[in-house]
């Protein structure tokens, strides 16, 4: 079954073309990066997928479905979303934004079930988040902060996971942690979308990369294929070598000089 179908995606902010003509499938649950130089529509594709931007052309289908023909409510059962900033003007706990996720389940006015309370804390713990649960969740450190964002798309229970660079202000320790944990998810049923700077944790981590420039994706497939020293060139203007991880086996990339901005 493909999970994810997106078809000839055209989207463009006024006279800027963002997205030129969008191609590919998504049909297992893996870890996909989305990588590429600022300005090349990562953050853009990520948000017509999720449905909260609609195309100029094209579509993006989620399990045989068009994303934009969902209903809000639907489309929150479905897709969960992590951007890359977010911020609460009151003294919520960890919990409490957690809770926030089980919103497309509850109707006007009711109050939480079992249900509910087990999903938060099956994410939670999921997360590594459940001790953090009765602390303000605006008091914690990025890394902290980021995994109980990350349980609250995890509580509405979606079998896709959108995150707009989830890793990029945190230090090597929660970024280890943090695309740990998104890994680990795709074992249990979720297609997880990253967009990603350091290419190699993304050759580490992901299944599967989309590589952009310019509005279109220039390579996909797995890190071997498209992590490569003429990619690196073209996507991101910078001379590369390209080596093997002794460790994990996964393409290296080693900058030896620039000519352009990353």
């Amino acid at each position: 079954m493909v999970l994810v179908n997106v078809e000839d995606l055209h989207f463009s902010y006024g006279m800027i073309q963002a997205l030129k003509g969008i191609n590919f499938k998504i049909d297992d649950y893996k870890m996909v990066g989305i990588l590429g130089s600022n300005g090349s529509g990562k953050t853009t594709l990520l948000k017509n997928i999720s449905g909260y931007l609609k195309p100029s052309k094209g579509n993006v289908f989620i399990m045989g479905k068009s994303v934009y023909k969902m209903r809000a409510k639907d489309r929150a059962m479905l897709i969960g979303y992590v951007p890359q900033d977010m911020y609460f003007d009151f003294e919520f706990t960890s919990y409490d934004v957690v809770m926030m996720g089980r919103t497309p389940y509850l109707r006007r006015f009711q109050r939480e079930t079992e249900k509910d309370v087990n999903s938060v804390k099956e994410a939670m713990t999921l997360t590594n988040t459940w001790d953090l649960k009765d602390r303000c969740v605006n008091e914690l450190s990025g890394g902290q902060r980021q995994r109980v964002y990350i349980a609250r798309a995890l509580a509405q229970e979606p079998k896709i996971l959108l995150l707009d660079e989830p890793i990029s202000h945190l230090d090597a320790k929660y970024q280890i942690e943090v695309l740990s944990i998104l890994k680990q998810l795709t074992a249990k049923g979720i297609l997880v979308f990253a967009v990603l700077h350091d290419i190699n944790l993304s050759s580490q981590f992901c299944d599967f990369i989309l590589l952009m420039k310019d509005g279109e994706i220039i390579s996909m497939g797995p890190p071997n294929e498209v992590i490569t020293a003429e990619n690196m060139k073209i996507a991101f203007s910078v001379d590369a070598d390209v080596i093997r991880n002794p460790i994990t086996d996964t393409p290296l990339i080693v900058f030896s000089k620039s000519k352009g901005m990353i």
